[in-house]
């Protein structure tokens, strides 16, 4: 198997292992709470405790990977994943359980990242729309496997033994890694930036924590609106930093370039509607419909089918109709999808729910393939680590803050309805606010140029300025045959 498959096959590795548990996690969420004596909503200080974890750690990984080589970093950060699974496995209490989530979140900031970076120094650009759908196949096992898997071990086991299946397939990405990765490492690293990394890591920490904790009335206002202004804070005198510094460990710089800005300010926004549909419709199939874990899993799993189908058409799509016009109209089109679930109701034909899943599923895998491939369509080689770093950031806040969102839209609602118990009703609202979000994504898309990332997409720049040259023409012969009319009419 040639290198174009390979390597992606690996980093899908960790992929798989990070997409099975977070939807596992996101099934499994009521029946771990009751087990250890606490409500849904809060347990979701397990689900943000993770990603607030990724976005303090990824800043590190890039210089990490150039210190210490790709090949090493990545394989230790499988294995830290590991540990925080067993950790998992073998937590009794909220605490226990954040602790462990945590840890796995100090592996995952490295795993993912770093494996991308591994990726894009290693596959020419004109194959990276390919290699990126070889990446992603793989890693949508996860969601196809971890809901139903995790609701048939929920229901009829214990929910302690779906960690335990990261533990093989950890193992697995270990020993391939290992074997098959060249030891990637940049023969002149930057220097590291720690004051920088410690004020990103506060900033971070206090905005996504801060949202986290906002819709749950587990602390004061007073602290929550604290916590979020002391992240603004820190984040703002590191933009003060990073203009002075030669090798910032997030690079805002990079934002000048459109299609990274528009993968990152758009793709912010998109991931953060689309974020929350793994934390609110399991809630509202076993909270709301009254299902049991393993038939929650079972409807949910229709979002990742739909998902896996699109895979194969994702590149000839896109080089169809090229990023900035797919892009623009499929935010649209994923965000009415999105909208669609406020529509579910107790009566609502369980097929019915499973195909508008999988159809949503489908448009919203496309833009996510397209999101996480036009981002590096003009970053210089030398910049790629920067690159990564930065996007996975981003992306890691955008889904905390999806998963706020929701949270607080839901309670927002028992709190206007004067509502005590979660029902089906209050789940409506949240699902429209953050399809709105998504959809207000696609005018960031449609600010890129025309040939945007024509390079990678195999569109050919050629071909979008022959038809403006064409359009150009055809604009002039016309403005002439105008003036040689009035001229006629003047003699």
């Amino acid at each position: 198997m040639n290198k174009q498959r390979l390597i992606p096959l690996i980093v899908a590795t960790a992929l798989f292992m990070e997409n099975m548990d977070s939807t596992v996690i996101a099934t499994s969420l009521p029946a771990i709470a009751v087990d250890i004596g606490t409500n849904p909503l809060t347990l979701k200080l397990a689900i943000t405790s993770y990603l607030l974890s990724l976005a303090v750690f990824i800043p590190a990984s890039g210089w990490t990977a150039d210190r210490f080589g790709a090949r090493m970093v990545f394989s230790i950060a499988i294995a830290v994943f590991m540990v925080g699974s067993i950790g998992c496995a073998l937590s009794s209490s909220v605490t226990d359980f954040v602790i462990a989530r945590i840890v796995q979140g100090m592996g995952g900031a490295m795993m993912t990242p770093v494996g991308r970076l591994v990726l894009l120094r290693s596959i020419d650009k004109s194959a990276l729309v390919n290699a990126m759908a070889w990446v992603t196949v793989p890693a949508l096992v996860g969601p196809v496997i971890g809901p139903p898997l995790g609701g048939f071990i929920t229901t009829y086991f214990s929910w302690h033994w779906i960690f335990l299946i990261n533990i093989p397939i950890g193992l697995l990405g270990i020993f391939m890694a290992m074997r098959y990765i060249d030891p990637i490492r940049s023969d002149d690293p930057e220097r590291f930036d720690l004051y920088g990394l410690v004020l990103a890591g506060i900033g971070l920490g206090g905005i996504a924590f801060g949202l986290s904790v906002a819709g749950l009335n587990l602390l004061p206002w007073t602290i929550v609106v604290a916590l979020i202004a002391i992240g603004i804070i820190s984040m703002t005198l590191y933009v003060i930093h990073a203009r002075r510094t030669a090798s910032p460990v997030l690079d805002f710089s990079l934002l000048r370039l459109a299609t990274m800005r528009a993968s990152i300010i758009g793709g912010f926004m998109f991931r953060l509607g689309i974020g929350a549909l793994p934390f609110l419709l399991p809630l509202l199939m076993q909270v709301g419909f009254g299902l049991s874990p393993f038939r929650s899993g079972l409807v949910t799993f229709a979002s990742a089918v739909g998902a896996m189908g699109m895979k194969t058409l994702a590149s000839r799509i896109i080089r169809t109709f090229g990023f900035r016009n797919m892009m623009t109209i499929n935010a649209v089109v994923s965000s009415v999808f999105l909208a669609a679930c406020a529509l579910f109701t107790v009566t609502t034909p369980l097929l019915l729910i499973m195909i508008i899943l999988v159809v949503g599923g489908f448009f919203r895998s496309l833009q996510f393939t397209a999101i996480n491939t036009v981002a590096y369509a003009e970053v210089e080689p030398g910049q790629m680590s920067r690159a990564t770093t930065l996007v996975s950031v981003n992306q890691q806040l955008a889904i905390s803050a999806g998963v706020a969102v929701g949270a607080f839209s839901v309670e927002s609602t028992m709190l206007v309805r004067h509502v005590q118990e979660l029902d089906a009703s209050v789940f409506a609202p949240a699902f429209l606010v953050v399809s709105i979000i998504s959809a207000m994504s696609a005018w960031f898309f449609w600010q890129m140029p025309d040939d945007a990332g024509h390079e990678i997409s195999g569109r050919k720049a050629v071909e979008i300025s022959s038809r403006k040259g064409a359009a150009k023409a055809a604009v002039k012969a016309a403005s002439e045959g105008t003036q040689d009319a009035r001229d006629q009419r003047l003699g």
